[in-house]
């Protein structure tokens, strides 16, 4: 194998991150501030219309592995319930909202964000040698930021995310424009997730060798794949890289 990049998941994989999706809290806050727009709507109705419209999007996917659209769900709730009100406050702001809350969501829904142990240090010894790149399983609205905050926005190019394409991982098209901006072929390149079948079952599917890293998220067992590799300690990425 001449190896010369490595594509890495994120959530699970380089960073712990843990979330609280249907917590009252996000709904009540987030129909606090839609009321400064001119829409005035209760905690259980922001929460219903929310999964409503994300499960219609998925619904009216063609995908096999549909992704939704964060910024389009609240896009659509503010376009279905604006006022008088809502529709003369300044375009830049109502283009700008469904952005806004997006991110308002996400930061109120996580409860813990940080790097996994040794993933910095690994980071930097592998740059040096390979190009890496994210494929992950996200929405744009936060998924760079997120990267940013763990201080890892840098390391990566490119960041392939799947809210900017419609569908999620297994599909190998997400693992391919990866590929395509890197310019290495599939066997050139290993992967490393913690989902048996998005991550591991994908990249194989890709045509790349995949690393299982046995964090406490994702799915375990997915019909017959098993990783080629499997890491407890990242530090143990070092030597598969090595031996490859």
């Amino acid at each position: 194998m001449n190896l010369k990049a490595i594509a890495f998941d994120v959530n699970g994989t380089l960073i712990e991150i843990v979330t609280e999706d249907d917590m009252s809290e996000i709904f009540r806050a987030i129909g606090h501030f839609l009321t400064y727009q001119g829409i005035d709507l209760r905690r259980h109705q922001v929460r219903d219309l929310y999964f409503q419209t994300m499960k219609e999007q998925q619904k009216s996917s063609p995908e096999p592995h549909p992704e939704f659209d964060a910024v389009g769900i609240w896009r659509t709730i503010i376009q279905e319930y604006a006022t008088d009100y809502t529709r003369v406050l300044p375009a830049a702001k109502i283009e700008q909202l469904p952005t806004v809350l997006a991110e308002m969501y996400r930061g109120i829904s996580r409860r813990r964000l940080a790097l996994y142990p040794h993933v910095r240090e690994v980071l930097d010894i592998l740059r040096l040698d390979y190009r890496l790149a994210v494929v992950t399983d996200a929405q744009s609205a936060y998924a760079r930021a997120e990267l940013n905050k763990a201080g890892l926005l840098d390391y990566f190019d490119p960041i392939v995310v799947s809210g900017d394409y419609g569908f999620r991982k297994p599909d190998k098209r997400l693992f391919q424009a990866a590929l395509n901006t890197i310019g290495a072929l599939p066997e050139d390149t290993i992967y490393i997730g913690n989902d048996m079948h998005r991550d591991i079952y994908g990249a194989q599917k890709a045509g790349m060798k995949a690393v299982m890293f046995n964090s406490d998220q994702g799915t375990k067992e997915y019909r017959e794949t098993a990783p080629d590799y499997e890491i407890d300690d990242y530090r143990q990425l070092l030597d598969i890289v090595a031996s490859l």
